[in-house]
Parts: structure tokens; sequence; C-alpha cells
């Protein structure tokens, strides 16, 4: 297929920080493959979070840089080590990390392949170099992830970050079906997913949200209990005790909190309402993730951090919604040259779910013969 592959392609770059996308309809086409590398055709780009972090300069990528790290569609070039796992046609989830050093103690072949996504890498896809709001996108077959076909290249795109992250997240809190799941965030982008997956797992789930918009998103993914956090901490904390059941000494709360919220006070929010000895999973980016001594040491809450999937975790999580399904909450937006729509619709911020952009409306309705059902 590389004979039809074009020069030039239509693209959304970062051209100057703190200043709106630049569409460029000349940019190179990256076919300098490495051999770990694939050539995606995009089908569908989705805005994250981060993204926004990379506008501002927060990771002082160098520029001009096309935007977006998530992203899906169809394989067009196979770097030769990569052959064996994948072929030109496969229907793919982007991976976000780019070469890995294979030698640090993460991404080591005698490394736990848990921890293969904290190797520092080259580089990172839409964050350092560049993304998948554009026509075709270079990405390391290594950490991209086959898409079932009962499963659609709109659900996969934002899944590539937002869903990575959130599945580890439920993951790590290492919960057993009846146990209690908090989600501080849990009416956004990824709130909303994690509230399936931890449903779909057999958690019960308190979500915590400060927006009507993320309340509603919350209470529609299938949320247990729904706390409105704008009524302050020692209510939202009363009202945890009385889900959950609160009996004489430390045994009630959350058997875990995942935190998506990055306001000052969401982290120890999410210690307030997690049972003491119980495991705090840091998700969300502040400066300074803030949290009372007496959580730590009083309660003896434990934090801990987390980041994406490695790659066996995002195969599981790609496995997991072929059989339970996922309800995405979608914003589309179709075409390239709607992304200045896109932006706008996110800097509301009240926007519910993804902001997300059809780039390649065939991939969309070929993908319909194959009876995609989520």
């Amino acid at each position: 297929m590389a004979h039809s592959i074009p020069r030039e392609m239509k693209s959304i770059q970062v051209a100057e920080y703190n200043k709106p996308y630049k569409i460029n309809p000349h940019t190179p086409v990256p076919l300098d493959l490495g051999p770990h590398d694939l050539l995606v055709k995009v089908a569908v780009a989705s805005h994250c979070h981060t993204d926004r972090m990379v506008r501002t300069g927060v990771f002082s990528t160098a520029l001009p840089c096309i935007g977006s790290h998530e992203g899906s569609g169809t394989v067009t070039v196979v770097g030769s080590a990569a052959e064996g796992s994948f072929k030109t046609g496969d229907r793919v989830m982007c991976g976000i990390p780019l070469h890995p050093c294979g030698k640090c103690a993460d991404c080591h072949p005698d490394s736990p392949e848990k921890q293969r996504q904290y190797c520092s890498s080259e580089s990172h896809v839409g964050v350092l170099t560049d993304g998948c709001f554009a026509e075709y996108v270079r990405v390391d077959a290594r950490f991209t992830t086959p898409v079932p076909d009962n499963v659609s290249l709109v659900i996969a795109a934002p899944l590539a970050c937002a869903g990575r992250t959130v599945w580890r997240a439920v993951e790590q809190a290492g919960l057993k079906e009846g146990q209690w799941l908090a989600i501080v965030g849990s009416g956004g982008g990824l709130g909303h997913l994690g509230v399936q997956f931890a449903k779909a797992k057999g958690l019960r789930v308190i979500g915590v949200d400060a927006r009507d918009a993320g309340l509603e998103l919350t209470k529609e993914s299938g949320a247990d209990v729904v706390i409105d956090a704008r009524k302050g901490k020692d209510e939202v904390v009363k009202e945890v005790r009385a889900a959950t059941g609160e009996k004489k000494g430390s045994d009630w709360g959350a058997d875990a909190t995942i935190t998506l919220a990055d306001v000052d006070s969401a982290a120890a929010l999410a210690c307030a309402i997690t049972r003491m000895h119980g495991d705090m999973i840091q998700v969300a980016q502040p400066d300074q993730v803030k949290i009372p001594f007496q959580e730590l040491v009083f309660r003896d809450i434990r934090v801990r951090g987390t980041v994406l999937c490695s790659p066996d975790e995002s195969r599981d999580m790609m496995k997991f919604i072929a059989e339970h399904g996922i309800k995405l909450k979608t914003n589309l937006f179709h075409g390239l040259d709607k992304i200045y729509d896109l932006v706008a619709k996110v800097e509301e911020g009240n926007i519910q779910g993804k902001a997300i952009m059809i780039v390649d409306e065939e991939q969309i309705q070929r993908e319909k013969e194959l009876g995609v059902t989520f």
C-alpha cells in the first residue's frame, strides 16, 4: 500500500504556545519509519486534557507539533520488526510511547511487564512529537493495540489515553467484587469510563463531581451513589459514611478512591472518604498534590500514582470492552477543519464526555460492515 500514500497531508499543529491551533494542508507524511514503527491512516482523533498542557508549553514540546495523542485508524505500513504482530489493514488504537530504550529498569525484557509505560522513551506521540490530529501518524507497534471487530474506531481513539489511564487506575485499586470504589471527578472524560469499568467488574461505585453535567453523566454511567462535591468536605464524608455503612471504629468509607479532578482540594477529599488503611490512586496532575498529614499519618491512607497502561494491560482493556461494552459520551466533530469548533466546545467548561474528531469518514463507514456493537 506504500505506493498509494501521499507525500503531504493535512494536519493540526501547535505552532506557538498559548495560541490557537494552526491548520497546515502541506505537512509531510511521516514516511521515515523505524523497524518497530507503524504508519497509521488516522480515522479518529480525540482531545484530552494533556493537549491543553502541550499548547501551554508544560512539556517544552519542540514546535511545530501535530496535536492529539488519542487516535485510532488503519495500519498502512508495517516496520520490519513489527511484521509478526501487525499487517496492513489492521484496525488499531494508537500507542503513545515512542521507541522505549529497552535497557532501563522499566522496559528491560526482564522487568515487570506492567511498568513498561514508565520508560522515558525517545518521545511520546502528540506530546513531544507529531500526533493524531492529521491524516497519518507514526506510532510504535509495541504500544499499539489491535481493535476487536465489534469495537468502533470512534470508541477506540479516546481510550488511547483516557481509557488506558483510568483502566489501570481501577486495576491498581485491586478491589474485589462487592467492594466500594469512589471516584473523585467521576463525570469527566476519564471518570465516566472508570465508573463503567468498575461496575462491569462488580464493584460498588461512589461518584463525586462538582459540575451539574458531571453529576448527570455519573448517574447515566451507573454509579451506585452520586455526591455533589460543592456541598463541602464534611457533607461529602457524611454521605459516604451513610452509603458504605458507618460502624464503630474505622470500618466505613470507600475501600479505594481514584482522584481524577485536579482542583487543590480533590486529593484531600479523596483521602477523607477512603476507609482507614485504604488506597488513594492519584491520576490527576495538579502542580502539587495536597493532602493533610492527618490522612496519611493518623488514618494510614496509602497514596499511589498511575499513568497509562502497559501493552498487556491495554490489550486486556480491549478484550474487556469487547466482552462487556462501554458507553462513551461523545461530542463529534467531522473533519480537521472543525478544530476551532472542537476547542470552543471544550473551553466552555461544561462538556460531557470526550470531544472527538472524525478525520476519515470512509473508515467509519467501512467498519459498519464489521458489525461493530460498541
